[in-house]
């Protein structure tokens, strides 16, 4: 492995990371809040330092980027920036315990939004805009961004974003990988401003709007208050589940529809077995919590609001579903596991994962009933290559694994089945809320510091989807140095 190279790449970005927590430094002085500036600049000064020490100490002449290089420096990258993020908790006492701030940070940047904090509402202006913004940067993803604004010398940055993405295949828009970068985030951009434009129209405060669609752009989740989405209108929670089901699509297909390739999305199997999740999943908990509410309009929208939020792994809520019947608390679990689209900035199994499941096991149950038939997996018309279908059912089983390791080793603390399982299937799917004591009115507050240190490197491992993160760990690839 390329190690210089990949501690160069690293320190680039904590000096990214460092401007970019100049954005709710100045957030601080807008509310004059004083305190919370020396945190935010004595953070940025930290992550910048060590930035500038790792450039100017690992400058390689070699930057080709091989597989392992660019997994490693996402898992590093990912790993220290929720470290360097928590400290603007920690240095202000907002957060005073530092597994507590690196919890919250990790669950940030992973765009989970599950939070240790019990009144969130006590919380300072500048503080609540961090915990947003940085659902908004580990959407799209942070070295997403590095490559769209810091010049690369590899064309094989490709394994940066192969990394970073999510979905068992990862491809370009356009020839460069840089380009490519560029234009998933000027949509990203884009459709966070169509929003906060929406949540403006329906009289939703500026700052308000502005936390809340850089956590429905991210699909992360974190709210300004105690009772989260369900504090506001129902035209602003009609605005907010609407883009939630925006972001979980691929971002790919929004590129098509700029190019007017309009029966490219149109015939695209994912996009419609998501929405066809989402309408079945919405119209049966409907029925089944018409009589909490009494009327068709509010068993709607709260049923499609909690759908489109545990299927795009958002976390926001209108109301709380523990109190749910068994049937509507149960699909909302399994539709933990299910996530949005490959491609998009929610977490998950990712529905073409699903698809590729499903299509895979019916294709071996015909050929176990015709040994001499032919069969291949298709999507959209093109056939599923067996390399795809071999990762995809070796990651299946790694991420159940990883579910089962979490929850056992979260099960000293004095927790229910309900309350453990759904927590660790919440973090490593990124979803935030889970059921028990966990659920919308609830929080991770009661969990141990060991707990609270292996739900957030779960949150970690489930958004780089493990594999790049068990790699950067392994110390075979570190004293190799034959690329």
């Amino acid at each position: 492995m390329n190690r210089r190279m990949v501690l160069y790449r690293v320190g680039q970005i904590m000096c990214l990371e460092a401007v970019l927590i100049l954005l709710p430094l100045l957030v601080s002085l807008c509310y004059k809040e004083f305190f919370c500036t020396c945190s935010f600049a004595l953070s940025a000064a930290v992550s910048g330092f060590l930035g500038v020490l790792l450039i100017f100490v690992f400058k390689a002449k070699d930057k080709v980027m091989f597989a392992k290089e660019g997994f490693t420096i996402v898992s590093l990258a990912w790993l220290l920036l929720s470290l360097i993020g928590a400290l603007p908790f920690f240095f202000s006492g907002e957060i005073p315990n530092f597994a507590d701030a690196f919890f919250e940070t990790a669950s940030g940047f992973t765009t989970t939004g599950a939070s240790i904090l019990e009144n969130v509402e006590a919380m300072s202006k500048s503080m609540l805009f961090w915990r947003s913004f940085t659902h908004w940067i580990g959407g799209m993803g942070i070295l997403v961004l590095v490559m769209a604004i810091i010049p690369t010398d590899s064309g094989r940055s490709i394994h940066i974003m192969r990394a970073e993405m999510a979905g068992p295949v990862v491809g370009k828009l356009v020839p460069k990988i840089k380009d490519t970068a560029k234009i998933l985030y000027v949509i990203y951009f884009a459709l966070t401003i169509v929003e906060i434009i929406f949540l403006l129209a329906g009289g939703m405060p500026l700052f308000d709007s502005i936390v809340h669609a850089l956590g429905t752009a991210g699909t992360g989740g974190y709210g300004i208050k105690s009772t989260s989405i369900g504090a506001y209108s129902p035209y602003l929670q009609w605005v907010i589940a609407v883009f939630m089901v925006i972001f979980g699509i691929n971002f790919n297909l929004y590129y098509l529809l700029l190019l007017k390739k309009f029966g490219a999305v149109l015939k695209n199997l994912e996009l419609w077995v998501f929405f066809g999740i989402i309408a079945v999943s919405t119209v049966v908990i409907s029925v089944d919590i018409f009589s909490i509410y009494g009327n068709v309009g509010d068993s709607v929208r709260n049923s499609f609001f909690q759908v489109t939020s545990i299927m795009s792994t958002t976390g926001y809520s209108t109301a709380d579903f523990n109190l749910w019947p068994s049937l509507s608390r149960s699909i909302l679990f399994l539709l933990m596991f299910l996530g949005g689209c490959a491609g998009s900035t929610a977490g998950g199994l990712k529905i073409s994962r699903i698809i590729i499941l499903f299509k895979s096991a019916w294709n071996d149950i015909k050929q176990q009933l015709h040994p001499r038939s032919v069969t291949s997996v298709k999507i959209d018309g093109k056939a599923v290559d067996n390399g795809t279908i071999r990762r995809v059912n070796i990651y299946f089983f790694v991420y159940i694994a990883l579910i089962l390791a979490v929850f056992l080793l979260i099960s000293f603390d004095p927790f229910g089945l309900e309350t453990n399982l759904t927590a660790a299937v919440s973090c490593v799917n990124n979803v935030g809320p889970g059921l028990g004591a966990v659920g919308p009115s609830g929080n991770y507050s009661g969990y141990s510091d060991f707990s609270t240190v292996v739900l957030a490197l779960s949150m970690i491992l489930g958004r780089l989807e493990i594999f790049p993160f068990l790699l950067a760990l392994n110390p075979h690839n570190w004293v190799n140095k034959n690329k």
